[in-house]
């Protein structure tokens, strides 16, 4: 039985460590799916820690629990050396309610609902934000409209501001060709989440220095966007329950 870096996090409540392992894009899921396994000295899983360490809930925490059942779901009704399942632990230690949900699964129906389907009921903002990616990435802005419009405020909100406004840098990644629809969708997201402008990725780079690295080379149009500051946000109307304004908006809107 060994300890593993999983167990490790787990204990010290490190999330965003295992969020970062599950986002990688060169993740090996095999290993993974062997780390879930391992047992550590009290013959716990990761899964028994994660139940112990989860009072509170945040929108990575409850992405990770998600990814951690989908990599071991025999998890859910494994015993440790003194009988108890994930769930008891969780029950015992005053888990947050979206955690106890997902241990009080079966393995049998974690299974049924694989990944996408436990994700979207127990991660929606991991969920939501993981279609937004898809959406922008293949150039659907119609779809990214779409969820904005018909789903509650606050989700809204959390989507857009989760992992670092990861949506917005993701608008730079994928805007070297404008069309209006790019445009108006760059400046709802940052009406909904005007702190975005001024968040940081890993690297201490801000939104319009994403945009306009040679990397990216966003377009001119979403270049301005970026220039646009909160204080500019916060004085302007703007309309979040269309799809489009009038071209003339966006072009006064982006010209500031």
């Amino acid at each position: 039985m060994t300890t593993n870096e999983y167990h490790q996090w787990f204990k010290k409540r490190d999330w965003l460590a295992v969020e970062g392992v599950m986002l990688a894009h060169d993740r090996d899921d095999d290993l993974l799916r062997r780390k879930y396994k391992e047992r550590d000295e009290h013959g716990r899983l990761p899964h028994h820690w994660m139940a112990a360490k989860a009072q509170t809930h945040t929108h990575t925490l409850a992405f990770v629990g998600v990814e951690s059942i989908y990599y071991n779901e025999e998890a859910l009704i494994t015993r440790d050396n003194e009988g108890k399942t994930p769930l008891d632990i969780a029950s015992r230690s005053g888990a947050c309610a979206e955690i106890i949900g997902l241990l009080s699964l079966t393995p049998e129906e974690a299974r049924s609902l694989d990944w996408k389907g436990m994700l979207r009921l127990y991660a929606p903002v991991a969920y939501w934000r993981n279609e937004m990616v898809k959406w922008i990435e293949s150039r659907s802005f119609a779809d990214c409209h779409k969820f904005i419009n018909e789903h509650d405020d606050e989700l809204v909100h959390e989507v857009l501001k989760y992992d670092n406004s990861y949506l917005l840098r993701a608008v730079a990644c994928y805007s070297q060709v404008h069309s209006d629809s790019l445009a108006f969708l760059a400046l709802r997201m940052i009406h909904r989440n005007p702190l975005s402008l001024s968040t940081k990725n890993d690297q201490g780079n801000t939104m319009l220095e994403f945009a306009e690295s040679t990397q990216f080379n966003a377009c001119s149009e979403i270049q301005n966007v970026f220039r646009i500051t909160p204080k500019d946000i916060s004085f302007t109307p703007f309309p979040t329950r269309i799809l489009l304004p009038k071209i003339a908006f966006i072009s006064v809107i982006c010209k500031k």
